[in-house]
C-alpha cells in the first residue's frame, strides 16, 4: 500500500470517527434535542448543564477519545499492518482531522462543537507534558472564575507556548501544528469572547440533578 493510500485512509477514519457526536448522541438516549436546549451546542459542556455530571463527563471521555485514538492507535495499526513508519506526520494529521471531524460533523452538516475535548484527546496523545500544562491551567480558570470558555481559552493559550518550550528541540512542525490547533479553539470561541467583554457571559453553576 502507497504512503497516500495509508494517509488518506487513516486520514478518512480520523475524520469520520471525530465527527460521531457523542453529546448528541447521549442526549437523545435521554430523550433530550442538545442542540434545541442550553447553548445549544452538541459539546461536553452543554451535556453537564443539561443532564447533569455524569452525562457530561461521559460525553467529555467519549469526545476525548475521538482525539486520542486516531493520533495514538491509527498510527500503530499502519505500522503493524503495512509496515509504514509515519514518526510525527502522521498523527498530526490524524489530530486535525479528527478535530475538523468533531468541528464540521458531515453526519450534522458541517455543524459540530469548538473541538475542546477532542483537542485534549489529540493532545494527551501527542504532546502529554503540553496537555498537562493546559489541564492545570484549565482548572484553576475555572475554579476561580466558573466560566467553562475562559478556562478553554486560557488554557488554549498556556498550551500554545508550553509545546515550544517542551517540544521545539524535537523539530517545528509538532509545536506550530499544535500552535494553529490551539488558535482554533480559540477561534471557535469567538462568540463565547465577545459575551465575555460584554459580560454576558454564562457562569457555570452545579447543580443536583
Amino acid at each position: 500500500m502507497t504512503t497516500a493510500i495509508i494517509y488518506s485512509v487513516c486520514g478518512v477514519l480520523a475524520y469520520l470517527l471525530g465527527a460521531i457526536p457523542f453529546g448528541l448522541l447521549i442526549a437523545r438516549a435521554k430523550g433530550v434535542d442538545i442542540r434545541a436546549v442550553g447553548s445549544g451546542n452538541i459539546g461536553a459542556t452543554n451535556v453537564f448543564r443539561v443532564l447533569g455530571k455524569g452525562w457530561g463527563i461521559l460525553a467529555f471521555a467519549c469526545d476525548a477519545l475521538k482525539g486520542f485514538i486516531p493520533v495514538s492507535v491509527f498510527p500503530l495499526l499502519a505500522k503493524t499492518f503495512w509496515a509504514f513508519d509515519g514518526a510525527t506526520v502522521l498523527p498530526l494529521v490524524c489530530a486535525c482531522l479528527a478535530i475538523a471531524g468533531h468541528n464540521w460533523p458531515v453526519y450534522l452538516r458541517f455543524k459540530g462543537g469548538k473541538g475542546v475535548a477532542t483537542s485534549v484527546g489529540a493532545l494527551i496523545g501527542l504532546a502529554p507534558a503540553a496537555a498537562g500544562v493546559g489541564l492545570l491551567t484549565w482548572v484553576l480558570v475555572f475554579v476561580t472564575k466558573r466560566y467553562v470558555s475562559l478556562a478553554s481559552i486560557a488554557a488554549a493559550i498556556m498550551v500554545a507556548g508550553a509545546v515550544w518550550i517542551f517540544y521545539f528541540q524535537t523539530g517545528v512542525l509538532l509545536p506550530v501544528v499544535l500552535t494553529v490547533l490551539c488558535g482554533l479553539v480559540i477561534w471557535r470561541h469567538k462568540s463565547n469572547i465577545q459575551r465575555l467583554l460584554h459580560g454576558t457571559e454564562n457562569r457555570f453553576e452545579f447543580k443536583k440533578r
